[in-house]
């Protein structure tokens, strides 16, 4: 199986920010407000990585798709899956009828009215 182009990014991402850390660390520089920015940055690298690695093509094509309608919810669905992961219930990768069911199962009720004529 051979790196994709993401893969290769996401790497070079990682290391440069390995390097500025590391460099941050010998220097001394570097405020608090960074170091919290460079670990949300390294936090969301990790995220994608996992969800990349547990979803299919078409389970990912489906949650951006959320995404790009509904972000919050689409970020608890990620963080489910993120969490699912790390806990090692996730055998298999999320097809796209897996996250079909997993979207309808984590949507919140839908609030309707019922209006009655009299």
């Amino acid at each position: 199986m051979s790196n994709s182009p993401d893969d290769d990014r996401l790497e070079r991402l990682r290391e440069e920010k390995r390097k500025k850390l590391e460099e941050r660390a010998q220097g001394g520089e570097g405020s608090q407000d960074e170091t919290q920015q460079a670990a949300k940055e390294q936090a969301e690298a990790q995220k994608q990585a996992l969800l990349k690695q547990h979803l299919t093509d078409g389970a990912r094509q489906r949650l951006n798709a959320v995404q790009m309608s509904k972000p919050q919810f689409a970020e608890q669905v990620e963080q489910q899956i993120v969490a699912l992961a790390r806990s090692g219930r996730l055998n298999d990768r999320i097809t796209d009828d897996q996250m079909k069911a997993l979207l309808k199962e984590l949507q919140p009720e839908s609030k309707s009215f019922d209006i009655q004529r009299r």
